[in-house]
């Protein structure tokens, strides 16, 4: 039962790399679905205008599971469907003024996180292991992620006519999420660990050295 399982995951990971065009574009809009639909999982919190959402795991997993280029493809589909209208922004939201919110760099940092892990999913057998995606998750999240996040709340409390600081870009755009994230973090890491293979399955690199790793 085990082999059959091993042997599943390998086979899903190797048919979406050899899918064709619009199998991947299909397997994309779900994944922003997916996307769109844990947005709604909100949290508001009152002393910033970003709330909690649990649309970062999905968007961690977007890189995981659709791999290079295609998870960032997934997010970029998210973010352009929902300007065009589509409320499926946090708080059903939707529409062009999404992106000069307070959350609107999140989104481009949506994009940016999953094109990462995305590329070492498939690029680096070694980076499958807990381990390694704990860390590479820990830099798309909180550099990836809050750089643009933090950047564009800055520039929309700027137009709203304050004076931010860096402790009060922090304390409204960063330090309020940073417990969620770190568990969204695990158990996407730990997810990661359990669906991906460990065998090559594409263009990986250093496939014959990663014979010799072991992989946590």
């Amino acid at each position: 039962m085990v082999n059959s399982y091993f042997e599943k995951r390998y086979n899903f990971f190797k048919w979406r790399h050899d899918s064709s065009f619009v199998n991947k574009t299909v397997l994309a809009l779900i994944m922003a679905c997916i996307t769109g639909i844990s947005a709604q999982i909100i949290i508001p919190l009152p002393w910033t205008p970003v709330p909690v959402t649990g649309q970062t795991f999905a968007v961690l997993m977007a890189g995981i599971i659709l791999g290079r280029y295609w998870g960032g493809i997934s997010q970029a589909l998210y973010v352009v469907i929902g300007l065009i209208g589509v409320p499926w922004f946090a708080g059903m939201s939707g529409g062009f003024d999404a992106i000069l919110c307070a959350s609107g760099g999140y989104l481009i940092g949506f994009i940016i996180m999953s094109l990462f892990l995305g590329h070492f999913t498939d690029k680096y057998i070694r980076a499958r292991s807990f381990t390694s995606m704990l860390g590479l998750m820990f830099i798309a999240n909180f550099i990836m992620l809050y750089v643009p996040g933090v950047i564009g709340l800055s520039l929309w409390m700027t137009a709203n006519g304050a004076q931010p600081t860096l402790w009060s870009l922090l304390a409204m755009g960063v330090l309020p999420f940073v417990i969620g994230d770190m568990m969204k973090i695990g158990g996407a890491a730990a997810l990661t660990k359990a669906i991906t293979p460990k065998e090559a399955f594409g263009e990986e690199v250093d496939v014959k050295e990663a014979a010799n790793w072991k992989v946590f």
